[in-house]
């Protein structure tokens, strides 16, 4: 596929794309959450906004949810802890957590079991005892959804990878005798109409590496960097941000020795490079977004 030719078409449309398997994966996931109770609101904490599809608040239709920032080992303490204040001030419960590690579980088990109380009492009036809380695994691609899963179940119930889309069917888990949890395909929306929301998703893999051009991914991130955190090529790399995008990225490809066959530097391998350190986490813990 020519990365050239979808940068152009991509510019051209907005963005405007969207994988034949998700329009499937929308329809379904409408028609489960009539089925549960509460929704697993999961998001990166890198771009908590750019990872919300819109569409799912829609689709909750005054569901409980549950907002979960996850990967906020990767992202900035600092950024967490506004994101935390900022949520609070509207009234809505954030939890920040790395889905490898269990230490948060007992956070959103607390979490759900208080959104759930009001729906316990009315089942008791009922006189319906010890009926499982269903909860939905929501979320674009590559949030994490199945390691939550997976830790919360203690093995490995759900697909992962490091790829958008692995989970593409519906999967019912059971979590011990009171939650019974259902995992659900990362679903985009159709079109987006503003660069940075995309270029966000392509840094933390909700989109397909396919989709958009390395360096135009580089460009966009250099100007978040130069802002938020000027000494972060710096300190992996020695280049400092002096000069323009275009020639930073030449003396990274220098720096790290990516050079083509006569000698150029390969600015698209470096722009590659950059972009899997940020995912890794090699460039530092940094948040793409801040709250407003």
């Amino acid at each position: 596929m020519d990365n050239k030719n979808n940068k152009t078409e991509n510019k051209k449309a907005g963005f405007n794309w969207y994988p034949g398997h998700m329009t499937k994966a929308k329809r379904r996931m409408q028609e489960d959450i009539k089925l549960v109770d509460i929704i697993l609101d999961i998001r990166d904490a890198r771009a908590p906004l750019s990872s919300t599809n819109p569409d799912l608040k829609q689709m909750c239709n005054n569901k409980e949810r549950v907002i979960l920032l996850n990967k906020s080992d990767l992202s900035d303490k600092k950024v967490n802890d506004a994101w935390i204040e900022y949520y609070a001030s509207k009234g809505i419960k954030v939890i920040c957590i790395d889905a490898r590690k269990k230490n948060y579980l007992k956070d959103i088990r607390k979490l759900i079991d208080e959104r759930s109380a009001e729906k316990r009492e009315r089942d008791l009036k009922r006189g319906i005892k010890n009926r499982q809380i269903k909860v939905m695994a929501a979320g674009i691609p590559n949030v994490g959804k199945s390691t939550i899963i997976n830790t919360f179940a203690g093995s490995k119930r759900a697909k992962t990878g490091d790829k958008p889309g692995v989970t593409r069917g519906n999967q019912w888990i059971s979590l011990g005798k009171d939650i019974l949890l259902l995992d659900t395909p990362g679903i985009l929306w159709p079109k987006f109409d503003n660069e940075k929301t995309a270029m966000n998703l392509c840094l933390i893999s909700s989109i397909r590496d396919e989709i958009a051009d390395p360096e135009d991914i580089f460009r966009f991130f250099y100007e978040e960097l130069s802002e938020s955190y000027p000494d972060a090529l710096k300190d992996r790399y020695g280049t400092i941000l002096t000069s323009s995008w275009d020639e930073v990225l030449r003396d990274i490809a220098i720096l790290r020795n990516c050079i083509k066959s006569k000698g150029e530097p390969d600015t698209l391998r470096a722009a590659m490079l950059v972009i899997d350190d940020f995912r890794s986490g090699a460039l530092g813990n940094i948040s793409l977004e801040r709250p407003k």
